[in-house]
């Protein structure tokens, strides 16, 4: 996977979408996050194209960069080489039998948008006012929480027991309330002014304070308490079809793919 030297969006769908197929292949719920990014990744595409983002060329590069790091920790996850804290909690839930398809989605958000947007932006705006991102930092993080909605509202369809508990269920809906995009947006940009703020040579350790903290947040999502890990777990049993299907589910039509 030769993610270092990526030079554009539609690369980066590519090895996506190398990702993608392996999971099917293996069965590995990994590549549940893996289909959901390669959807973002497109409509951030589209964005670009339609002139939605105020500046497109730097957003493919913030795109470009932002997936790097998702690219890079699952390339050194699959070598058995060490990750990000935020990053080996969501690698480890996916070998763990009980989560449900939103659970493993929500443990990659956390990772890739808590951890890693947030350096992602302060490297595009090195010798910048990264003030000047901000608008673009939350249309990206628009982008992603209409998608996250749209998926939950497909498995809710496909899969009734979990429509079913999210209607009747407030501890369940509080999981997924603690995880907003509004949440997660405001927190990922705090932390990118905060590393813009700092000489770069204070980054590794405001990143590593940044990365524990994120792990420990996810424990909302492995561990959400005894009440909503029951109610998941009946969610889980009426998933229907193998690792492979759900991913077929999640992931693009292939006429989007070109």
């Amino acid at each position: 996977m030769d993610w270092e030297n990526l030079n554009s969006i539609d690369e980066v769908i590519t090895l996506l979408g190398e990702i993608i197929a392996d999971a099917e292949t293996n069965q590995n719920t990994l590549g549940y996050f893996a289909a959901l990014y390669q959807k973002v990744t497109m409509k951030v595409k589209s964005g670009i194209a339609e002139g939605f983002f105020e500046d497109g060329p730097r957003m493919e590069q913030l795109d470009i960069v932002f997936a790097q790091r998702y690219l890079a920790t699952y390339d050194a996850y699959q070598k058995a080489q060490p990750t990000t804290a935020a990053w080996q909690r969501a690698f480890d839930l996916s070998t763990d039998y009980w989560p449900i398809v939103l659970q493993h989605l929500v443990m990659g958000i956390n990772a890739h948008i808590n951890l890693d947007l947030g350096i992602a932006a302060a490297e595009i705006a090195k010798g910048q006012d990264i003030e000047a991102l901000a608008e673009d930092f939350k249309k990206i993080n628009t982008i992603l929480g209409d998608l996250v909605q749209e998926v939950q509202d497909d498995l809710a369809r496909i899969w009734p027991t979990l429509i079913w508990i999210l209607k009747r269920t407030r501890k369940v809906d509080d999981f997924f309330i603690d995880f907003s995009m509004e949440l997660a947006r405001d927190g990922a940009w705090r932390f990118a002014k905060d590393l813009a703020a700092k000489p770069e040579q204070g980054w590794p350790a405001l990143i590593a304070e940044r990365d524990e903290k994120v792990a420990r947040q996810s424990r909302i999502v492995s561990h959400p308490g005894r009440i909503a890990s029951f109610v998941l777990r009946v969610a889980r049993l009426g998933e229907r079809g193998s690792v492979s299907e759900k991913i077929g589910q999640l992931k693009a039509p292939p006429s989007l793919l070109g």
